[in-house]
């Protein structure tokens, strides 16, 4: 049986491309779950772009770390990371190899395995919450640091993968600053590098980075 169009898979030359370019194609784009239970699939409705090197905002700008040695591998593999000690968060990598890019998967449209969803999002009032951050992405997923490293372009038994889904129309993609990054990588304007889909309600709202101020 040959799947519709909309199901096949991304392949590897996909993601082996600038990430301002891969980041904004990646929306509309359909990422998929395997679990014991069943499948879980998300249209991805926003993301955010991180260029390695050249971005004072990735985690791979001072070089590579045992945290980050995903990110300097093959495209179309996944990079996946804890934060603030309480959750996990995605990213796809993509350019050449070594390059260190990789796009953050902020948000998304539960449009499969709904139910199996909200077994983890208990705190979601609807199912436009259920995956609508980058952090409740992740646990509405199962996502964690054991998926790190998973290549979502692999063909067979992968528990991660991009399907090709519907491709966003181009006069519906918006871009701005990124959420909550500091310093030269954050607001200012200067990196205006995450891109989502006008006007869809599982879009994450936008919040500048606050300072963590520590305890006297």
């Amino acid at each position: 049986m040959i799947a519709p169009p909309d199901r096949m898979p991304l392949p590897r030359d996909f993601f082996d491309r600038p990430v301002l370019e891969v980041a904004p194609d990646l929306l509309g784009r359909v990422l998929v779950r395997t679990t014991p239970d069943g499948p879980i699939a998300v249209r991805l409705t926003e993301v955010e772009a991180y260029d390695g090197p050249n971005d004072p905002g990735s985690h791979a700008y001072r070089g590579r770390t045992a945290r980050n040695a995903v990110m300097f591998g093959p495209p179309g593999h996944v990079y996946v990371y804890f934060t603030y000690g309480m959750w996990h968060c995605m990213n796809l990598v993509c350019g050449p190899e070594g390059r260190a890019c990789a796009v953050l998967l902020r948000a998304g449209e539960v449009i499969e395995g709904a139910e199996l969803a909200r077994r983890r999002r208990l705190s979601a009032r609807n199912d436009k919450e259920l995956a609508k951050g980058p952090a409740r992405l992740a646990t509405a997923l199962d996502v964690g640091r054991a998926l790190d490293g998973t290549d979502a372009c692999a063909t067979d038994g992968t528990p991660l993968k991009i399907l090709t889904g519907t491709p966003v129309a181009s006069d519906q993609v918006r871009n701005g600053p990124r959420t909550g990054v500091a310093g030269d990588g954050g607001d200012g304007g200067i990196h205006p590098w995450r891109y989502w889909v006008a006007d869809d309600p599982t879009v994450s709202p936008y919040r500048a980075h606050v300072p963590r101020r520590r305890r006297s």
